[in-house]
C-alpha cells in the first residue's frame, strides 16, 4: 500500500484493503465496526457508480442499526391549522430521530478523506486548527448546536425571542472576542475598534451625540469624523510601549467558533485559502441551515395547509413556525404581517403591482433616492409609465449621504409613496430611515423600506421604524436562495388586492367570482418555496443565538479596520465616506479596471464583487461605471482584511498578470 490507493493503476476493488492494514492488526475501538466490515463497505462504495445503489448483500454497520421509526401521529396532536393549534417545530414529536442518516456527523460518508484534515487546516487563513466541536447534551445533533448556535463552550442560557408569544432557550458562545488587544496593539492609532451600538439607538440613525452636520470624512485617518472611528467613543488602556490599546467590544463574540459553522469557508481557491468578501451579493450558509434543509426533505417534505396527513402537518408546522420567527426577528406585530416571496426584488414588485396599481394614478408622485438598487427603481419606473405618475429622486452629497433638506422639498400633497434603502448595497451608507419615514408620513405618503442589505448587519424593528412595508432576501441573511419576505402592516395588506392568482390564496372559486383569503395567504399563490422558508427560520435561530448587537459590533470593527488600512494601498480611493456605514467598503484603484482587479484578487483566493453592483445611478453620481466592493459578514476576520490589502499591494506593484 505504498502507492496512493486512489491512483488509476490501483484496482478499485482493492481500496478497502488498506483499512485493515492501516489498523495494523489492532482491535477496532469500542463501538467501531470491525476492520473486515469497513473493508467490505469501502470496496462496495468505490465499486458503485454515483447515484447507484449498494449491493443487496450490504448489511448495517456493526452497532450502527436503528430501530424502525414509528410514523403515526399521536392522538393528542391536532392537525396543522386546527383551531388552537400552536405552530412549533419539534422533531421528536413528529417522529423524526434526533440523529441519523440526514445528519452529516453521523453519516459514514462524513468520515474524513485522506489528507482532508491537513487541507482544512491550510485552508483556514490565520485560524488555529481546532478539533471539530461536538453537539452538547442540550442540542439536537442535526442542528449542529443549540438552535444552530456556534459550537463553543456552553454558558448560561439566554432567552431568544422568535416571535410574538414565542421563546426558546439557547446558549450563546461563552468565549470573548479573540485578539482585539493584540490587534489594536499593532495599530495603536486606530480609534475605531469600539463596542456595540448604543443601547436603544433607533435603527438607521446616527447617535444623537454624533451629528453628521459639518463633518468631513477622510477615509478613516486619525482624527476622522467617521462615527465608527470617533476617539471619544473609546476608553483606552496602555500597552507595553505606553500607547493606547482599544478595549474592544465585550460581547462574548467568538469569530473562530462562527467560522467553524460555515463549511464552505474551509477550502482553497487557486491554491490559496478562500477569503469570502462578497457578502453583499450573497452570504454563505451555516451548517445549521444546511442540516435543517436536509432534515426537511428527509422527514417533512409535503405541500402545506391542505393535507390531512402527517407529513402535511409537519411541513405546515415548519413553514408557519418560520413565519413566526421572521416576525419576531424584524419586530412585526404578528406573523400575519409576513408574506413569503422569492426575494426582496419580488417583494418590491408585489407592492408596485398590487397596492401601486390600485392607489397611484396620473400626476401622483413616487420618491426614491440616488442610493437605490435597480430593484427599487425599475418597478416604480414601470408603474409611472403605466399610470402617468412621476418619479422623483432625492440627491446625495459627495460622501453618499441623503440630503434631508432636498428630500423635504420633494415631499408634497401629490406624494403617494417613498421607497428607499436602509443600507446602500454599493456604498454601505446607512440612511436615516426613521427620520425619512416620519417625514413622509407627515405628508400622508406610504413608505417601503428596502432591508436587503441591513438585516444581516444590524438589529431591525419595523414597528419602531413605522415602515409600511419592509422587504428582505433570505440569501443575504445566511438563509437559502429563493426565499424572501415582505412585511406589511396588517390593515394595509388586507386592503390590498392580490397580484397573482391560483391555488392556496383563495377561499372560494366559482365561474362568476372568487373570494380571497386574508393576508398573508392572499399573496402566496401556488406552491411556495417551503423548504427555503424553513431554512430562513433556521438562519434566524442562528443569528438570534449569536445576537445581532454582537454581530453589529464585530462588523463595526471590521469596517473601522478596513477603512484604516485600505488607503495604505497606493492609488486606492474609497467611494462612499458617509459617517454611518454597514457591511461595505467600495473603492477604485488608480490605473486599474475594477473588473480586472476582481479577477486578479480571485487568483489570490479572495472573492469580491466588481462592477456596477446593480446600482448604476449612484456610481455615476461619483463619475464611475464600476467599483471594487469587498463586503463583510459575521464570519470575516481582520486577517481577511490583511489578505485583501496584501493582494492589492501586489496588484498595484504589477505582480499579477491578470490586471491590464
Amino acid at each position: 500500500m505504498a502507492d496512493a490507493p486512489f491512483s488509476e493503476a490501483a484496482p478499485v476493488a482493492d481500496v478497502g484493503n488498506g483499512i485493515a492494514e492501516t489498523l495494523g492488526g489492532l482491535p477496532a475501538p469500542t463501538g467501531w465496526p470491525s476492520a473486515d466490515t469497513l473493508t467490505r463497505l469501502a470496496n462496495e462504495m468505490f465499486a458503485t457508480p454515483p447515484g447507484g445503489s449498494l449491493p443487496s448483500a450490504a448489511s448495517p454497520l456493526a452497532n450502527g442499526g436503528r430501530a424502525p421509526i414509528e410514523m403515526t401521529r399521536s392522538a393528542d396532536v391536532p392537525l396543522a391549522g386546527a383551531p388552537g393549534h400552536s405552530s412549533s417545530y419539534n422533531p421528536q414529536a413528529h417522529g423524526a430521530p434526533l440523529s441519523g442518516p440526514h445528519h452529516p456527523a453521523s453519516s459514514p460518508s462524513a468520515a474524513p478523506l485522506p489528507g482532508e484534515a491537513q487541507a482544512k487546516a491550510s485552508a483556514s487563513p490565520h485560524v488555529p486548527q481546532a478539533t471539530a466541536p461536538q453537539p452538547t447534551s442540550y442540542a439536537p445533533p442535526y442542528f449542529g448546536g443549540a438552535h444552530g448556535l456556534p459550537l463553543s463552550a456552553p454558558s448560561a442560557p439566554a432567552q431568544i425571542v422568535g416571535g410574538p408569544g414565542y421563546a426558546e432557550t439557547a446558549s450563546k458562545p461563552a468565549s470573548t472576542y479573540p485578539g482585539l488587544e493584540e490587534i489594536a496593539g499593532g495599530f495603536p492609532d486606530i480609534p475605531g475598534l469600539t463596542g456595540v451600538t448604543s443601547p436603544g439607538k433607533p435603527a438607521g440613525q446616527v447617535p444623537a451625540s454624533h451629528p453628521t452636520a459639518g463633518r468631513t470624512p477622510n477615509n478613516g485617518r486619525p482624527g476622522s469624523q467617521f462615527y465608527f472611528l470617533d476617539e471619544s467613543r473609546l476608553s483606552h488602556a496602555t500597552n507595553a510601549k505606553g500607547g493606547p490599546v482599544s478595549q474592544g467590544p465585550q460581547t462574548g463574540y467568538d469569530v473562530l467558533a462562527v467560522r467553524r459553522d460555515f463549511p464552505i469557508l474551509h477550502q482553497q481557491v487557486n491554491g490559496r485559502p478562500l477569503v469570502w468578501l462578497d457578502n453583499a451579493a450573497t452570504t454563505q450558509k451555516p451548517q445549521a441551515v444546511i442540516d435543517r434543509l436536509v432534515h426537511y426533505y428527509a422527514w417533512e417534505n409535503s405541500n402545506v395547509h391542505r393535507g390531512a396527513h402527517e407529513l402535511a402537518a409537519r411541513s405546515t408546522d415548519a413553514y408557519e413556525n418560520a413565519r413566526q420567527k421572521v416576525a419576531g426577528f424584524i419586530g412585526a406585530d404578528m406573523p400575519e404581517e409576513i408574506v413569503f416571496v422569492r426575494g426582496a426584488t419580488e417583494g418590491i414588485n408585489l407592492v408596485a403591482k398590487s397596492w401601486g396599481r390600485q392607489n397611484i394614478g396620473e400626476g401622483d408622485e413616487i420618491i426614491v433616492t440616488w442610493l437605490e438598487h435597480h430593484a427599487n427603481i425599475v418597478p416604480w419606473q414601470q408603474l409611472c409609465t403605466e399610470t402617468g405618475a412621476k418619479l422623483k429622486v432625492v440627491p446625495v452629497d459627495d460622501h453618499g449621504q441623503v440630503l434631508l433638506d432636498a428630500y423635504e422639498k420633494l415631499l408634497g400633497p401629490r406624494t403617494k409613496l417613498v421607497a428607499f434603502t436602509q443600507v446602500s448595497n454599493a456604498l454601505g451608507t446607512v440612511t436615516p430611515a426613521k427620520t425619512m419615514i416620519d417625514m413622509a408620513h407627515r405628508y400622508g405618503a406610504r413608505v417601503l423600506l428596502d432591508g436587503a442589505q441591513s438585516v444581516s448587519h444590524m438589529p431591525v424593528n419595523v414597528r419602531a421604524l413605522d415602515a409600511d412595508w419592509f422587504v428582505l432576501s433570505g440569501h443575504k441573511v445566511f438563509a437559502p436562495m429563493g426565499i424572501g419576505v415582505v412585511y406589511g402592516k396588517k390593515d394595509l395588506l388586507d386592503a390590498t388586492q392580490p397580484w397573482q392568482g391560483g391555488g392556496n390564496m383563495i377561499k372560494d372559486v366559482t365561474f362568476e367570482r372568487t373570494e380571497y383569503h386574508a393576508a398573508p395567504t392572499r399573496f402566496e399563490a401556488g406552491t411556495g418555496s417551503i423548504a427555503d422558508a424553513v431554512g430562513l427560520g433556521a438562519a434566524i435561530d442562528y443569528l438570534n443565538g449569536i445576537g445581532m448587537d454582537a454581530i453589529a459590533a464585530h462588523e463595526h470593527n471590521l469596517i473601522a479596520y478596513a477603512t484604516k488600512v485600505l488607503p495604505e494601498v497606493p492609488g486606492l480611493r474609497i467611494i462612499g465616506t458617509a459617517p454611518e456605514k454597514a457591511g461595505v467598503v467600495s473603492f477604485v484603484l488608480a490605473g486599474q479596471k475594477s473588473e480586472a482587479v476582481g479577477a486578479a484578487l480571485n487568483q489570490h483566493g479572495i472573492a469580491v464583487r466588481s462592477g456596477h453592483h446593480c446600482a448604476q445611478p449612484i456610481l455615476r453620481r461619483f463619475g464611475l461605471e464600476a467599483t471594487v466592493r469587498p463586503s463583510f459578514a459575521l464570519y470575516n476576520t481582520f486577517s481577511d482584511v490583511d489578505a485583501l490589502v496584501t493582494a492589492l499591494k501586489r496588484i498595484q506593484a504589477g505582480q499579477n498578470s491578470y490586471v491590464g
